[in-house]
């Protein structure tokens, strides 16, 4: 472990650039990351986690049709004349709060050629000597302390690329990619390898990825060298493989609270359920309604 301090982390990488595929038609004319679970877009609970974790500035990589995103994060003049008319202070106050959240900067990925792609479009508004939180823009973590600082603590203590985890059920580990290696103490692990949607039975570990991750300039000077991956497109994990056989630390956090996955239906549902359940607003309501069911 080294002692002199690193630079602090300051920007997060959203790459929003997907088609949302699984969503269509509500994704037909609208991001994904901005369908609501409750009052707020998916994409506004990943800012606020992020924010709340000691970040300043967004970077988000985003593709054609994510006009929404950008205008969500921006201040909305009309609207806020016509809350202030209709004497809604306590709407006003909460939207105009969006945009104030951090400093805003969009980037394009052009042609969808894997996520370690939509990284380097963003590359140019990071330090050479910076390291940076990165969220896919389907992993709201519900928890005490947020996912994005608890993935901060660690990087301050190994100074090197930590991949946030979760532990799922053995049947469900093809769906994502399983980690290998050591675990030090009960929360970190030591990566040796990252294994891609294997079968349950040759899955190294039920420890998975969930989507957030730090990365040092180290690994996009690796993106920046790989042409495509196994799958044609340039990829995190293929990068992160390519670091690990050249010998360069990749450590594991496991997260502490409730995974909220939304990039799926039935995982949106329970999203939506899971925070519906403690809204102030909706809260009793919901389950009282929920407890009414016959089921």
């Amino acid at each position: 472990m080294h002692t002199d301090q690193p630079r602090k982390i300051k920007k997060a990488i959203l790459p929003v650039a997907g088609f949302g595929t699984r969503f269509l038609p509500a994704t037909k004319a609208q991001p994904k990351e901005m369908l609501p679970v409750v009052d707020k877009p998916v994409v506004q609970y990943l800012v606020e986690e992020a924010v709340a974790s000691g970040i300043e500035e967004i970077i988000f990589v985003t593709g054609r049709g994510k006009r929404a995103i950008e205008d969500h994060f921006d201040v909305s003049y009309e609207l806020e004349d016509t809350l202030v008319e209709k004497n809604r202070h306590d709407l006003l106050e909460t939207v105009q709060k969006i945009s104030s959240l951090a400093r805003f900067s969009y980037v394009r990925q052009p042609v969808p050629l894997g996520d370690g792609h939509a990284l380097l479009q963003a590359a140019h508004l990071v330090d050479d000597d910076e390291s940076v939180l990165v969220i896919f823009g389907d992993c709201i973590y519900d928890s005490a302390v947020p996912a994005s600082r608890q993935m901060i603590e660690a990087y301050e203590k190994y100074q090197a690329p930590i991949i946030g985890l979760s532990e799922v059920a053995l049947e469900d580990v093809s769906k994502f990619g399983v980690i290998a290696g050591e675990q030090i103490g009960d929360k970190d692990w030591k990566v040796s390898r990252i294994v891609e949607k294997p079968e349950p039975a040759a899955a190294p570990s039920r420890a998975v990825a969930v989507g957030k991750y730090i990365i040092t300039r180290d690994v996009f000077d690796t993106l920046a060298t790989m042409n495509h991956g196994k799958s044609g497109e340039i990829r995190l994990a293929d990068a992160f493989e390519l670091m690990l056989e050249q010998g360069r630390p990749i450590y594991g956090r496991m997260l502490e609270g409730e995974w909220l996955d939304t990039g799926d239906k039935f995982n949106f549902l329970r999203a939506t359920i899971s925070l519906g359940l403690k809204h102030p607003e909706i809260g009793e309501k919901l389950r009282g309604y929920l407890k009414g069911l016959s089921l």
